[in-house]
């Protein structure tokens, strides 16, 4: 019958016209796929097959495609606009239904949720208070208190010193002083060191006086005597060992300053330097020298002048040396001793024209003035220091304070190895070294040596721990933060985590000296401030990031995207989301940019794939089609009429 035909040809334009009108519609929709629809023609067959002059019985729709081609991408001035390039779906959880959509419009709740404009969730991977992204799929959320703050433990700088510089140099006296056995191998646990009275002359006569215990290490000496005008004092130690018939798988075990090296894995020296340079042994450095040969030793040096006791127990025998005298400690002989100490060599310098004398004969050595090189250092005056370089750091309150590095190049010479500088380091102007009388904080110094090619000796170099800083209020009294823990107390590297007290490292080992100008190409601490959030971005992975005013930012999340294996069997839902089907397989879900996934870009948002002269053109075919169809009706009809009419 035509009228069926025609009918059908209605019903079939009809639907045409609703998915042209549809795409149309929804032109300016984010994220929106556009339809077509597909149609099919209709026969009606005979049981065993139709005849060769069977007339068609219209039109089925068979389908409504959808086309998910890229969509362009547009740019906006908001973070959490997203575009997806390529493969993928977001994953939305609406009230528990999980539902997939190419719109990249979302924002915040008040509980911090991401949503899509509808509410949806975003879906995503959370990350851990260090960033690792996990593999658990849930709500993107985003946390909307103040970051804490977090306390500096380490400053991580990149320098080059000017190895062009000149040693700054001033005339005065150097003087060298041992007390009694100082320098020397000495019975016991003491330094031999006498009660002492120093006496400083001034060039205008006027005399200044301090007196030290007997048995005070040479660096609390030369901090006593640095506390007198025109008097400036460093101290160090050097002990060397070797051995001689120690054997500690036998049960032999040495004593340095107390702290016991034993066992049946300290089978040479090398393995005790080891062993010394990752102890408690505060300002110790050991380095092993001519390793392999017959000479071989241990070379242990104090910088910071305090002694360096020595006990050894069981059956073998160890050579000690000082810089003055020797003796083979041997427990099963007391003589010479089971135990002796190093005490210390103080280096004074006096400036010119002025005298220092102590009570008894100490003074066992000075340098003619003409040739005296003084680096004697002083923060507030710039010709004492040949580099200087400050940043900013926080302690546990989070409150700001400025750490100053100053590095004065050395003179070679008999104690000093050449390319040796000496690093200086104050917070807000005050001293942070490791009080030796009292509580008093002494100069923060530390001892940089570098290789022929510039770059840095880190087994001569002294490690470099601020184990005495106590944060100030701009009054200059404690202001409730975190206090130091000193070496004496157990203050080591590495820095506990989390953190217990003040104390921080200075990583100084990449560092250079090379014959170019003093820069500074990377300054980088681990502290900050209290933050509160100001910004969200996502960068192509997925990765969402928090801003704060701090100038931190965090990794809160990485958006998840899903894959399916026919797309097109997907079942709209409504509101540019879809849902899982049959027909469309399992989720593929993954990170952006992994797999066959696109990538993200944020600011950003994919525009709907409807290309609107195309549509217009088609509504002109769907309303051409349908005229015609009611054309067919309208004959049709008329031709009734005729036979009517007969």
């Amino acid at each position: 019958m035509p009228f069926n035909v025609a009918l059908s040809g209605l019903r079939a334009s009809s639907l045409d016209l609703e998915v042209t009108g549809n795409n149309i519609a929804n032109t300016s929709t984010v994220g929106f796929k556009k339809s077509r629809a597909e149609f099919g023609d209709l026969y009606s067959n005979a049981f065993l097959g139709g005849g060769a002059s069977n007339v068609g019985d219209g039109v089925q729709v068979q389908n409504v495609r959808q086309v998910f081609n890229q969509g362009n991408v547009s740019f906006t001035d908001r973070g959490l606009d997203l575009a997806i390039s390529g493969n993928g779906f977001y994953v939305l959880s609406d009230g528990g239904e999980t539902k997939y959509s190419r719109a990249g419009q979302f924002g915040v709740d008040k509980d911090g949720y991401v949503i899509n404009n509808t509410g949806m969730r975003l879906q995503g991977f959370d990350a851990d208070e260090d960033g690792n992204i996990g593999g658990v799929l849930t709500d993107i959320e985003v946390d909307n208190s103040n970051l804490a703050p977090v306390r500096t433990t380490l400053i991580d700088p990149s320098l080059n010193l000017d190895s062009s510089q000149t040693v700054l140099e001033e005339r005065g006296t150097r003087l060298i002083a041992q007390g009694g056995e100082s320098g020397r191998i000495t019975p016991g646990i003491a330094n031999s060191f006498p009660s002492e009275t120093w006496t400083i002359t001034l060039p205008d006569g006027t005399t200044n006086s301090v007196t030290t215990a007997a048995n005070t290490s040479a660096g609390a000496i030369a901090a006593s005597l640095s506390t007198l005008p025109g008097t400036d004092a460093s101290a160090s130690t050097l002990a060397t060992i070797d051995i001689a018939t120690y054997n500690p798988a036998a049960g032999d075990s040495l004593l340095i300053n107390g702290v016991t090296f034993s066992g049946a894995d300290l089978t040479s020296l090398s393995d005790l330097a080891i062993a010394i340079n990752g102890s408690a042994l505060g300002g110790v450095t050991a380095v092993l020298q001519d390793s392999g040969l017959a000479s071989e030793r241990l070379e242990l040096v104090h910088n910071q002048g305090g002694d360096l006791s020595f006990t050894l127990q069981g059956t073998g025998t160890i050579n000690v040396d000082g810089e003055a005298s020797a003796v083979l400690l041997d427990p099963a002989n007391p003589t010479p001793v089971p135990s002796a100490t190093v005490g210390g060599i103080l280096d004074i310098i006096v400036e010119e024209g002025a005298t220092l004398t102590p009570a008894t004969n100490l003074l066992v050595g000075s340098f003619n003035s003409s040739s005296f090189r003084n680096n004697q250092f002083d923060p507030t005056d710039a010709g004492t220091y040949n580099h200087a370089t400050s940043t900013t750091i926080y302690d546990s309150l989070g409150n700001a304070h400025v750490g100053t590095m100053y590095f004065v190049k050395q003179g070679s010479g008999s104690t000093i190895q050449p390319n040796t500088w000496q690093m200086h380091m104050l917070i807000d102007g005050e001293d942070v070294g490791d009080p030796v009388v009292g509580t008093v904080p002494t100069r923060a110094s530390y001892t940089l040596i570098f290789n022929e090619d510039g770059t840095l000796n880190q087994n001569l170099s002294d490690q470099i721990l601020i184990s005495n800083w106590t944060p100030l209020d701009p009054s200059g009294n404690p202001n409730g933060a975190s206090g130091p823990i000193n070496v004496a107390n157990g203050g080591a590297l590495p820095i506990p985590n989390p953190p217990t007290s003040s104390n921080f490292e200075i990583d100084l080992s990449d560092t250079t000296q090379f014959g170019s100008p003093f820069s500074v190409s990377d300054m980088q601490q681990n502290g900050f401030t209290t933050g509160r959030l100001v910004g969200l971005d996502v960068d192509e992975a997925g990765i969402l990031f928090a801003r704060y005013t701090n100038g931190e930012s965090r990794i809160l999340s990485q958006v998840a995207l899903a894959n399916f294996n026919n797309e097109e069997g997907l079942s709209p839902a409504g509101e540019t989301a879809w849902v899982q089907t049959f027909a469309s397989g399992d989720p593929v879900v993954g990170a952006p940019g992994t797999g066959t996934l696109g990538a993200l870009s944020s600011s950003s948002v994919e525009e709907s794939n409807v290309d609107l002269s195309d549509e217009l053109v088609n509504l002109i075919i769907a309303q051409r089609n349908y005229q015609a169809n009611a054309k067919t009706i309208e004959t049709a009809d008329q031709v009734t009429q005729t036979i009517l009419n007969i």
